[in-house]
């Protein structure tokens, strides 16, 4: 097979000449492959825990930016430390809710963290923000909600695009 590949150099210094300056790309080829081989075939073994966490995450990300000129929903302080996308309805309570823009807020930590959200105020801010008949509806009862794997892959690079579209946009 190699004499075949070799009729098409003129000799084979030529094929050694073209080696030499092509094996470096070549390399760099197959090491692309095989990384994106290997990204897959690892994204296959992921459970469903590991997905919901990463899209968690994706989603929190794109809250914190969203908002990151707004001052804390709870306090109301323009907090210079670390900010956090603030749950009115824990994913704990309500875990149908975790993914719903109007329930997620930033939040700075000591509220969120020290004063277990500070609801009492987080509630009047959020009045104040969306509502009292959506404050309403986000206390009631809901639906639970049982995402497959696509749909919370789906979720993630969903607010992984918003996130990336906010950026360029405050960029611009």
């Amino acid at each position: 097979m190699l004499l075949r590949q070799l009729k098409a150099f003129c000799n084979q210094e030529c094929f050694i000449g073209w080696a030499a300056a092509n094996v470096s790309k070549l390399a760099k080829e197959g090491r692309k492959i095989e990384s994106k081989r290997l990204k897959a075939k690892k994204e296959k073994l992921k459970t469903k825990g590991e997905h919901l966490r990463e899209a968690q995450t994706a989603f929190n990300a794109y809250i914190r930016l969203r908002d990151e000129k707004e001052p804390c929903i709870s306090c109301g302080r323009y907090h210079t430390g670390q900010n956090h996308a603030g749950h009115y309805r824990s994913v704990g309570s309500a875990p149908e809710l975790r993914f719903e823009e109007s329930n997620v807020w930033k939040q700075c930590a000591p509220c969120n963290n020290h004063l277990s959200g500070n609801l009492t105020n987080y509630r009047i801010n959020l009045i104040k923000k969306i509502g009292l008949k959506k404050v309403e509806w986000l206390e009631g009862p809901h639906e639970p909600k049982r995402y497959t794997i696509e749909q919370i892959q789906e979720i993630k690079s969903h607010y992984r695009k918003l996130y990336r579209e906010m950026l360029k946009q405050n960029a611009a």
